[in-house]
């Protein structure tokens, strides 16, 4: 019977090179040659009782530049310079086991292995010759090719950075200041893009739910220091703090958590956990599915169907590399599967997407570079047909949204779609439109109240028939902690005082979750109590960043008689 290995490709040449085996050392570090511009790593014989394989590609300084792991059901990954932005000489891969091997983790050391190639001077691939030569005439200015003009902003988005973004890691004995996740509004787009994606590590926390960063409760902050450490010691019981993910209800009180990105660029290495609001748990999901799981990504869409029980996770991106891919997960029998979809839907991030009647309705998002367009926000909505696996544009009428990405969208009475702010930059919004489900008609909402300032990358949930909640996001210098509640039938505008809810943060996860233990009862005062959800519902708020440097994993709870003041509104409770 074939042994269980771990094993290396180093560039095109090179023959692969066994890192682990079932008799060895179960972790091990190998420096990368530096003629080397692609590495895949892949296992090979039966599983049996592992679990996983940690993999980390580090810089110089130990500093991850990605991080990816092998599973029974995804036994390959690979790496190329183009696509990984920090890649510098001094590239080191780290590979360590676990399960089913009887070490100490806590006393595991790591051992370093030099690479040497067949031939280190392997020709250079047509691949990496055409992304050379793509990258040479983009840094050309005399050759016609279009340059912006003076006082003209790309559009950017975290992760659209056009420049490398880990300078920061390359001066040895330089101090690490804060980063921010998102760049002030004033900044070229350049350094908007390079300081969108920067981060510190995380903390521990003492809130529910917290691995990493927890949101200060005071003016004070402190700082720990990023781990040098290539893999982490022990399995994570919860999160990593992250922002960009999606957080997902498959029912009462389970919810699926999918991707996202943390402290120093890093794509979380734990991107998929099970949230069980019986005894508010975490439970890491990676490995309970079979199939290919999607590769880790920032910005994308992840939404439930409860017909088919299937959740839909679309889009994205990850450093310079876009999807619009389409994957989807069975709840029922845990397996992913990849959409071979039939007609055009371009690869979009920080789009929106909302179910009706068993449809995606994907609307907005920015462009990747330079395809369709240099740069843009898009202000077209794509519908994903999954019984037929048919991407599509429907004919659209009224007044739509103008380009942009960041923004919201709510699904209200199974009939409308409320779409409410984003970022088409240099420019943030704050207004309202309507898409009526029934018309295919957009329309301009007027409302009234105080309104949330413009903003994108905000968390939003529904709460009712009529109503749903906007809360904090990014307005172009800054992280934001307000919350409001718009309700629909008198277009109006009421913010909240949410102390639970302080803390400024972008980028972070809103859903609506039975509370524990608790049932709604016939003395809540009937349509009263419906229509402002004293119905034992719990809001939930997950992850986020501060625009900072602080990433959080903090998993905070706020009762929906809180967030709408049901108290206020309850009947007596009758003798």
């Amino acid at each position: 019977m074939e042994e269980f290995g771990v094993y290396a490709v180093f560039g095109v040449n090179c023959p692969p090179q066994m890192l682990l085996s079932s008799d060895a050392s179960s972790s091990v570090c190998v420096a990368v040659p530096p003629s080397v511009r692609q590495v895949v790593l892949f296992s090979s014989g039966p599983w049996e009782k592992r679990i996983c394989v940690h993999v980390g590609l580090n810089d110089a300084d130990g500093i991850p530049i990605t991080i990816g792991k092998l599973t029974p059901y995804n036994k390959c990954l690979t790496w190329e310079q183009w696509e990984e932005e920090t890649w510098t000489d001094g590239v080191t891969l780290s590979v360590s086991l676990e399960g089913g091997h009887p070490f100490n983790w806590s006393e595991t050391s790591f051992r370093l292995v030099n690479v040497v190639l067949q031939d280190p001077a392997a020709p250079v691939t047509a691949r990496e010759l055409n992304g050379k030569r793509k990258r040479e005439r983009l840094a050309e200015r005399g050759d016609g090719s279009k340059v912006p003009k003076a006082g003209e902003e790309e559009n950017v988005c975290p992760n659209s950075g056009t420049e490398k973004t880990s300078s920061v890691h390359k001066v040895r004995g330089q101090t690490n200041s804060r980063q921010k996740l998102f760049a002030n509004g004033a900044e070229s787009s350049k350094t908007k893009a390079a300081g969108e994606d920067r981060g510190l590590s995380n903390d521990a926390g003492e809130t529910q739910g917290i691995v990493g960063k927890t949101p200060p409760r005071g003016s004070s902050r402190t700082k720990s220091r990023q781990s040098k450490t290539p893999t982490q010691t022990a399995p994570l019981i919860r999160p990593s703090g992250r922002w960009g993910q999606t957080l997902c209800p498959i029912d009462a009180q389970t919810a699926i958590l999918i991707g996202g990105q943390g402290a120093k660029m890093q794509f979380c290495k734990d991107p998929m956990w099970k949230l069980c609001m019986e005894d508010m748990s975490w439970v890491a999901a990676e490995t309970l599915a079979e199939g290919p799981t999607p590769e880790a990504r920032i910005g994308h869409t992840a939404v439930y169907d409860p017909d088919s029980k299937r959740i839909f996770v679309f889009g994205g991106s990850k450093n310079k590399k876009w999807f619009n891919d389409v994957h989807i997960l069975d709840t029922q029998s845990w397996r992913w599967s990849m959409v071979e979809a039939q007609g055009k839907v371009p690869p979009l991030a920080y789009h929106s997407c909302s179910m009706f009647r068993g449809e995606l309705f994907v609307l907005g998002g920015v462009f990747p570079r330079p395809n369709p367009e240099p740069d843009g926000c898009s202000d077209s909505l794509y519908i994903f047909d999954p019984h037929l696996s048919i991407w599509y544009q429907p004919i659209v009428t009224g007044d739509k949204p103008s380009p942009r990405s960041g923004h919201s969208a709510c699904v209200i009475q199974e009939r409308y779609i409320y779409v409410f702010g984003g970022w088409d930059t240099p420019v943030c919004y704050n207004d309202m439109y309507i898409l009526d489900l029934g018309l295919m008609e957009f329309s301009v909402v007027t409302t009234s109240g105080k309104a949330p300032s413009p903003r994108s990358w905000h968390g939003s949930a529904v709460l009712s028939d009529t109503k749903f909640l906007i809360h904090g996001g990014y307005n172009g210098n800054n992280a934001l902690s307000d919350a409001f509640v718009f309700d629909t039938e008198s277009s109006t505008w009421t913010e909240l005082t949410l102390p639970r809810l302080s803390v400024p943060r972008a980028g972070h996860s809103i859903i609506t979750m039975e509370t524990p233990g608790r049932r709604p009862t016939s003395e809540q005062g009937g349509d009263v109590a419906a229509s402002f959800g004293s119905d034992g519902r719990t809001l939930l708020v997950f992850g986020g960043g501060d625009n900072e440097g602080d990433f959080y994993s903090d998993l905070t709870s706020v009762p929906m008689e809180e967030v709408l003041g049901v108290e206020k509104f309850l009947l007596p409770v009758r003798a």
